[in-house]
């Protein structure tokens, strides 16, 4: 069962942008590891094509929100640094203005589990986040745009429409 789940995931890590990266030799050989394709895998919300797209694909799916819940995905906006935007899963929920995700791809070809997202927006709103950066072992300086949190179907009651 373990082996047709690795399969699984080396099939489906295809590409926050579609990109044909080569991944870990822990997933069984050479893969594309990026981001929403492992968002996708870890909710089960059925949105595909480019992170930044995201958000749009959601409207009328999905319940979009701008307070984060468990197993919501975090949509980044596209950015100098992300032109094709970021999609990270929400592992757990710290406070209200810092979270927890799983993620693949912010370090390159990598899944990061568990790392820091703090809300530094003035409103409070989750429109401006900060990132753990690991090889640092801090917060990364930049300050990315977001949309906010696409809730999977599961999560809708504790959600509010922005």
């Amino acid at each position: 069962m373990r082996a047709l789940w690795l399969f699984a995931v080396c099939l489906l890590l295809n590409g926050c942008s579609g990109g044909g990266h080569l991944g870990p030799s822990y997933l069984v050989g050479a893969t594309s590891l990026e981001c929403a394709p492992y968002a996708r895998l870890l909710t089960g919300i059925a949105l595909y094509g480019d992170a930044d797209r995201w958000w749009i694909e959601a409207a009328g799916r999905y319940t979009r929100a701008a307070a984060p819940g468990v197993g919501g995905v975090l949509v980044f906006r596209p950015s100098d640094r992300l032109p094709s935007g970021h999609v990270a899963v929400v592992h757990s929920i710290i406070n209200r203005r810092e979270i927890l995700v799983d993620q693949a791809n912010w370090v390159h070809h990598e899944i990061s589990r568990g790392e820091p997202v703090i809300d530094v927006s003035p409103g409070n709103d989750w429109t401006q986040v900060r990132v753990w950066w690991s090889l640092s072992r801090q917060f990364g300086t930049t300050i990315y745009p977001a949309y906010g949190f696409i809730l999977p179907e599961r999560s809708r009651v504790a959600a509010l429409e922005p």
